[in-house]
């Protein structure tokens, strides 16, 4: 088999992590082995008992006696796992696990996109803030035509990402379609320093004193719950508070809980099923932060984590959401950690917000819905924030 390194960008997830009591990277491997070993991994714990559809047995032994080099089995893992068509569901090298655990800790390579593919194309969830990407001018929806001259059509995410990546300093071009009209973004690589809260408004927009917004971009850093703690302290004066997910793709679902604990009283977070159909929910501790009202802004751009913090504040009656529909992502992913130093990424359960919703590829849709387009942008214009202040100082009035 060909080699064929697949690098990442991040996808939208909810992520937790596995916990091994013994060091898989440390076990000695072979290619059939960690071929054999995702394949259970899959079997035992996939959400869906049918895989899809597949006769997972199928798989067992397709590829004994052809995989002689780990990238050999890289190439059947993918395969494998293709068959599933769930891009959330995937196999990580040992350099991209890496990767994985450099971005929970806070800090990544390249220009600070998350993409995805939808309906065929590949898409950009959201550049992340203050990177090469999100300077560049790439918007949410974007639609990424080519990497380099090289046709994006039929690429993964994982494709996608083994072109765009590569070394800090070196450019990548993109051909970016935008309503219909095609532009080239030459792009730096560079390393993305992941900073998850921000309390100044978009655009300089000045809001009502008594207000105190918090921009939350990422779950992802192990560092987000203690950020939005501070950023409550800091604006511990102020009325009420906005916060704002738009174009957040997710991150780590102990994060999402953890916030979720900190604004409400009582109440249920979220709930999840896994694969036995074995219901289990989360409830808030009653150890709340603050009673202060709450608006929450989400777009499409919104993701996996967001959805599920957004979800627990609307179902409990503890914020009003305003803007667009939210992107649709109800599944949770487990960190697996493999022979060798690589890693597998694999949809376990999927969650439902306090109200039994399942959200996946539906969104949730806010209570105020408000269009932002690319003319209120080059205008400096966020008529879905001056609507979420309109919103929210009536909630103060009668707090």
């Amino acid at each position: 088999m060909k080699k064929n390194i697949i690098s990442k960008i991040f996808m939208t997830a909810v992520l937790i992590v596995s916990v091994f009591a013994i060091n898989a990277a440390a076990l000695a491997h072979t290619p059939q082995s960690l071929y054999d070993e995702v394949w259970r991994l899959v079997f035992a714990k996939y959400v869906d008992q049918t895989n899809n559809g597949q006769v997972w047995q199928l798989w067992r032994h397709k590829y004994d006696s052809y995989l002689q080099t780990d990238d050999d089995a890289y190439v059947a893992i993918d395969t494998m796992l293709a068959s599933l068509n769930d891009p959330y569901t995937r196999f990580l090298p040992p350099d991209e696990f890496a990767e994985e655990g450099s971005a929970i800790s806070g800090t990544l390579k390249g220009i600070g996109v998350q993409i995805s593919v939808k309906d065929g194309k590949l898409l950009v969830i959201s550049p992340i803030e203050d990177t090469p990407a999100a300077k560049a001018g790439l918007k949410e929806n974007d639609y990424i035509v080519e990497i380099d001259g090289k046709s994006t059509k039929g690429m993964t995410v994982k494709d996608a990402a083994d072109n765009i990546r590569g070394e800090e300093g070196t450019y990548v071009k993109l051909l970016v379609r935008r309503g219909g009209v095609d532009k080239i973004y030459n792009i730096q690589r560079t390393e993305i320093k992941l900073k998850s809260i921000s309390t100044t408004p978009p655009m300089k927009i000045a809001l009502n004193d008594k207000i105190g917004y918090i921009r939350l971009s990422t779950f992802m850093n192990k560092g987000t719950t203690a950020e939005f703690a501070n950023a409550l302290l800091k604006l511990d004066n102020k009325a009420g508070y906005i916060i704002d997910l738009r174009s957040n793709p997710g991150g780590l679902l102990s994060n999402a809980i953890f916030i979720s604990d900190m604004l409400l009283n009582g109440g249920t977070i979220v709930s999840t099923v896994d694969r036995d159909g074995y219901k289990e929910s989360t409830k808030a501790s009653r150890r709340v932060s603050t009673t202060k009202p709450i608006v929450v802004l989400i777009n499409g751009g919104s993701a996996s984590a967001s959805e599920i913090l957004s979800g627990a504040l609307k179902d409990n009656g503890r914020a009003t959401l305003v803007g667009e529909k939210s992107f649709g992502k109800g599944l949770v992913q487990e960190i697996n950690k493999l022979q060798g130093g690589s890693g597998l990424n694999i949809t376990t359960q999927k969650y439902l917000t306090p109200n039994g919703t399942d959200i996946n590829k539906k969104g949730i849709t806010p209570d105020y819905t408000v269009k932002l387009t690319e003319e209120d942008i080059q205008n400096n214009r966020d008529p879905q924030l001056l609507k979420a202040q309109d919103v929210l100082l009536e909630m103060i009035m009668t707090h």
